[in-house]
């Protein structure tokens, strides 16, 4: 049975829809996006996606012009032609997604319609949600110049008035300090107007059209084969320890091939291998679940919303740990999670875990480990991923035999069979899976320390990644260690190059940020890892202080 989805009608690719139309028809439950002025009807194709049906509600009544180009190979892009119903004309603005509490009006034709409509600036985000006085701000009443230097964000914050009492309740102590962050961002960043963000745009999108020019996007595959050499003796002296009763030993060196090995995975996942979809996806699952017991399904559709809503708190999962971690002072709030269907709640457990959070924070990465095989089982078992489509139908059933044998070698053959004592095991499991504890470092040293501000739908993907990723400083014989992911900011603008290029790419992108006046954040890997536990710092003592306030007021029966 052909699962293929229907395409729009081809006679439907002429219409130029007005941004009302449009409007009416998210309004009605379509999953309307925009790619290069072309509108897209995805409704038959979002339970298909591989990457995951989040990916794309995040980006309905969008230009997803970019984020598509960055994740997508330029077949998949041209496939996308089936789905056009329209185009739009004039520079579109953006809506807020349902998903992230957009609301929409429905359409009747009698409606009056601004004839600028499509090409309204504001209209688009006013229409889909109400004004907010945290995130609305007014930038000509705050008399700030823009700067792009280093201060600090104290002495920035301290120049920004206090918020208007009359504003009313909901602009909290919480509100207030939203209010600053984003202030902070729009102070330190380009504007946020057509004429700023349209420029970075195209700028971006000629800077890819020079790494593509330059062979950036051409695999190494010698270095693959020098990654394969090390593996291969990584793993040969953990089956040499194990043989000789090191049981300790063999676990330090099993953990240093998982530890590599998720550096490929990652690649895989990305399509930055071979970049074909089948091929890249059974390596990638071959690495990731035959060989590390992790699923690559369950990090496609965790990583593909991280890539397009990287550090929101509402949105992006990678910063969604809470009662352990809050990367954010809106977590005291109890956000719901879009991409967890629940609410973060902010209770007694988190209360007091989060005082004490940068003190927790390298020693609960040390276990990091154990909590990815459970969202790898829970993807698998539950079917989270897609389960019609030619192209993934088949992915589930091979990631849930990789699961069975990497638990029948490693589970069963090494930890009951080779191991005689449930002394040694323990250790043995212990230190395999804590020596992977530097790769759960490096996955949040880049975003951790950066900015969790919403600046609006109207922010650039380049603005958006940039101000929201750094990179870390490291000499070149070292970037087997890091794998590539100690160039993030430069993964983030173009997650498709294989990670042996990135070094190289490195500097175009550094030389675009200096030309739109982008802010380009590097930094040591020491240095990063004091930020974050700074940033960490930073927010347990706002919860102590939310903490006292609370306590304060119930106290005097308020």
């Amino acid at each position: 049975m052909d699962n293929s989805p229907v395409p729009a009608k081809v006679n439907e690719k002429g219409n130029v829809l007005s941004s009302r139309e449009i409007e009416g028809m998210i309004a009605d439950g379509q999953f309307i996006i925009i790619i290069d002025s072309k509108v897209l009807r995805l409704d038959s194709w979002v339970k298909l996606h591989p990457g995951g049906v989040l990916a794309i509600k995040h980006m309905v009544g969008r230009d997803a012009t970019d984020e598509v180009s960055a994740l997508h190979s330029y077949k998949a892009r041209q496939a996308m032609d089936a789905f056009q119903i329209g185009s739009v004309g004039g520079r579109w603005a953006n809506f807020v997604p349902p998903i992230q509490g957009g609301r929409f009006r429905h359409y009747n034709r009698s409606d009056n319609e601004d004839p600028d409509d499509s090409s309204s600036e504001i209209s688009n985000e006013l229409s889909s949600r109400p004004p907010s006085p945290a995130f609305d701000i007014d930038e000509r009443e705050l008399g700030l110049r823009r700067r792009k230097s280093s201060s600090t964000i104290s002495s920035v914050l301290s120049s920004i008035p206090p918020p208007d009492p009359s504003s009313g309740p909901r602009l909290c102590v919480l509100d207030a300090r939203t209010q600053q962050e984003i202030t902070f961002d729009k102070v330190n960043y380009p504007p946020l107007d057509a004429k700023h963000q349209d420029n970075i745009t195209q700028k971006y999108r000629a800077l890819n059209k020079r790494i593509q020019k330059e062979g950036l996007y051409n695999c190494n595959y010698y270095a693959y084969a020098v990654e394969a050499f090390r593996y291969s003796i990584l793993f040969a002296l953990f089956i040499f320890c194990l043989r000789r009763s090191w049981f300790w030993l063999a676990g330090l060196f099993l953990g240093c091939f998982w530890h590599q090995l998720v550096f490929t995975a990652h690649d895989a996942g990305h399509m930055g291998i071979t970049h074909d979809f089948q091929i890249d996806t059974c390596i990638g699952i071959l690495i990731a679940d035959f060989l590390g017991g992790l699923s690559l399904g369950w990090w496609k559709r965790s990583h593909n919303v991280h890539h397009i809503m990287t550090n929101s708190p509402e949105h992006d999962p990678d910063i969604e740990l809470m009662p352990f971690f809050a990367l954010s002072h809106r977590f005291f709030s109890s956000l719901y999670s879009t991409y967890y269907d629940r609410i973060m709640e902010y209770d007694a457990v988190a209360r007091c875990v989060v005082k004490y959070q940068k003190y927790l924070y390298y020693p609960i990465l040390l276990f990091g480990r154990f909590n990815l095989y459970f969202l790898s089982w829970e993807h698998i078992l539950l079917g989270l991923g897609p389960r019609k489509g030619r192209a993934v139908q088949w992915h589930r059933w091979l990631e849930l035999a990789g699961q069975v044998f990497f638990w029948a070698w490693f589970g069963y053959g090494v930890c009951y069979l080779s191991i005689p004592t449930w002394h040694d095991r323990i250790a043995f499991v212990l230190i395999s899976h804590m020596v992977t504890a530097p790769l759960h470092v490096q996955i949040t040293l880049s975003h951790y320390a950066m900015s969790t501000a919403d600046l609006g739908v109207h922010e650039s993907f380049a603005q958006k990644m940039l101000r929201t990723t750094m990179d870390v400083d490291c000499p070149t014989w070292l970037d087997f260690f890091h794998g590539g992911l100690q160039f993030q900011a430069v993964h983030h603008l173009y997650p498709r190059i294989p990670r042996h290029n990135l070094r190289k790419t490195q500097h175009l992108v550094k030389e675009f940020c200096e030309d739109v006046q982008i802010p380009y954040a590097v930094f040591t890997f020491i240095d990063g890892n004091r930020m974050v536990l700074g940033k960490l710092g930073d927010i347990a003592k706002q919860a102590k202080i939310l903490g006292e306030c609370q306590n304060a007021c119930a106290s005097h029966g308020k």
